[in-house]
C-alpha cells in the first residue's frame, strides 16, 4: 500500500480524496494519472491517493477493514470531503466504505457519467447522457428509506399496506426510462435518413474514434478546418459532427468525430450512446487515434477495441493514426504491413505534421473502398421503390 500526497496547498472545494486499486493481475501504468484528471475533468480538487493493489476484492468493502481504517485516517488529514474509488463499486460496498470513512463516495462509473452531464451540449447527448444515469440508478435501488418505508394504501383501517418508496422510485425511473428512449428513437431516425442522404451520392465516409484525449478532435479540426470544441481533456467533447473533408486528387469523404473511449466505460453509456456511435457502424473507414506519447498506448489499443466489438464494429477497416509524434522522436511516415497495405500514419494533428501523408493514406483507402463496392451488387433501400 503506497500513499503519497497531490496537492494540500490548495484549499478549493470540493476536496477529493483519490483511490486507485489494482485487482488480480491487472495493472495500468498510467491509472493514477488517468484517475487524476477524470477527477479535475468533474471539477474536483484531488488532494491525496492512496494506491493498492488487491488479489481480489472485499465483498463488503473492496479493500477489506484494515485498509478502510487507514483510508479513514488519510481523508481526515487531507480534510477531504469525498472520496473517488477508480473502480466500480457495488452499492453495498459503496453504502459500507461511507459509513465507515464518513464522506460520500463516488466510483470509477458515477464520476464517469457526471462528466458526461457536464460535457453534452446537443439535445441527443444530454437525453443518452440522462438515460445512462437513470439505468444505473435502477440497479442501485436500496432498502434505504427509513423515513418513509411503506405508504398506506386505501381509506382508513380498510386499506391494506400500499407501494414501499422503493417500488414508488423505480416505477418513476421506467417511466421516464421508457419516455428517453422513445425520443432517442426519433432522433436515431433523423440521423439515419441524414446517412442514407450521403450515401446516395456515394461518398466514402470515415469516423474517427480512440481513447479519450487522444487528439481526436483536433485532427477533426485540421483535416476539415472547423471549430469543434477540442481541449487538453478527457472527454471534451461528446457530440458527434460530420463534416465534408478534402482529401486529393479530386475527391472528398465525409469524416465523423466520436465521443472518445475509456477504460471501464460504464455499459449504460455505450447502450445509451448506441444511436451516436451508429456513425461509427455505419462508416466504410474507422481511424483510430492513438496518442503515440502516452506510456499506455497499447492498452488503450486494447480498450477502445472492445468498445469497438461491443457495437460490432470491430471488422470495419482502420487506418491507425499515431498522434502527437511531436512529444516523441518518432518522424511522419505512412506504416504498411508485409502485403503493402496501409496499416498506421505518425502524425502530429497540433502541429500540422504528416497531415499529407494521412490524406494520402485516407485516399488510397477510400478509392479501395470504392472499386469494392462496384465490384459488389448494391441492394435497392426501401426509398429506391416506385409506389404504383
Amino acid at each position: 500500500m503506497t500513499v503519497f500526497q497531490i496537492d494540500q496547498a490548495k484549499e478549493v472545494s470540493p476536496r477529493a480524496y483519490l483511490v486507485c486499486v489494482a485487482t488480480g493481475r491487472e495493472s495500468h501504468p498510467d491509472a493514477p494519472e488517468e484517475l487524476t484528471e477524470l477527477v479535475r475533468s468533474d471539477g474536483l480538487d484531488p488532494v491525496g491517493m492512496m494506491l493498492a493493489k488487491r488479489d481480489k476484492p472485499d465483498p463488503a468493502t473492496y479493500l477489506g477493514s484494515g485498509k478502510i481504517e487507514e483510508l479513514k485516517f488519510e481523508v481526515e488529514e487531507c480534510a477531504a470531503g469525498l472520496v473517488v474509488f477508480d473502480v466500480a463499486l457495488t452499492a453495498a460496498q459503496q453504502r459500507n466504505i461511507e459509513r465507515a470513512v464518513g464522506v460520500p463516495i463516488l466510483d470509477r462509473t458515477q464520476l464517469i457519467l457526471e462528466i458526461f452531464q457536464r460535457r453534452a451540449r446537443s439535445k441527443e447527448g444530454r437525453l443518452q447522457v440522462e438515460l445512462a444515469r437513470l439505468e444505473h440508478l435502477s440497479t442501485r435501488l436500496v432498502r434505504g428509506w427509513t423515513h418513509l418505508e411503506r405508504q398506506r394504501g386505501g381509506l382508513s383501517k380498510t386499506g391494506g399496506p400500499g407501494e414501499k418508496q422503493i417500488e414508488l422510485d423505480r416505477r418513476m425511473i421506467g417511466v421516464r426510462i421508457k419516455q428517453l428512449r422513445e425520443q432517442l428513437k426519433k432522433l436515431s431516425r433523423q440521423r439515419d435518413t441524414q446517412r442514407k442522404s450521403r450515401h446516395r451520392g456515394e461518398i466514402v465516409s470515415l469516423s474517427i474514434v480512440g481513447y479519450t484525449n487522444a487528439g481526436k478532435s483536433t485532427l477533426f479540426n485540421t483535416l476539415t478546418k472547423s471549430a469543434v470544441y477540442a481541449e487538453n481533456q478527457l472527454f471534451a467533447t461528446l457530440d458527434t459532427t460530420a463534416r465534408r473533408c478534402y482529401v486529393g486528387d479530386g475527391e472528398s469523404v465525409v469524416l465523423s468525430d466520436t465521443v472518445g473511449f475509456i477504460r471501464g466505460l460504464p455499459h449504460q453509456l455505450v447502450e445509451a450512446f448506441k444511436s451516436t456511435l451508429d456513425e461509427t457502424v455505419h462508416a466504410d473507414i474507422l481511424l483510430h487515434v492513438v496518442d503515440a506519447s502516452s506510456i499506455a498506448k497499447d492498452d488503450q489499443i486494447v480498450e477502445v477495441n472492445k468498445v469497438l466489438a461491443e457495437i460490432d464494429a470491430h471488422e470495419i477497416p482502420a487506418i491507425i493514426v499515431l498522434n502527437k509524434i511531436d512529444q516523441t522522436d518518432l518522424e511522419p511516415e505512412i506504416l504498411r504491413n508485409a502485403h503493402g497495405e496501409i496499416e498506421a500514419v505518425r502524425v502530429s494533428a497540433l502541429k500540422n505534421i504528416g497531415l499529407d501523408l494521412l490524406r494520402e493514406a485516407i485516399l488510397e483507402k477510400a478509392r479501395e473502398i470504392k472499386e469494392q463496392n462496384k465490384s459488389v451488387p448494391r441492394e435497392p433501400e426501401q426509398w429506391e421503390y416506385e409506389v404504383e
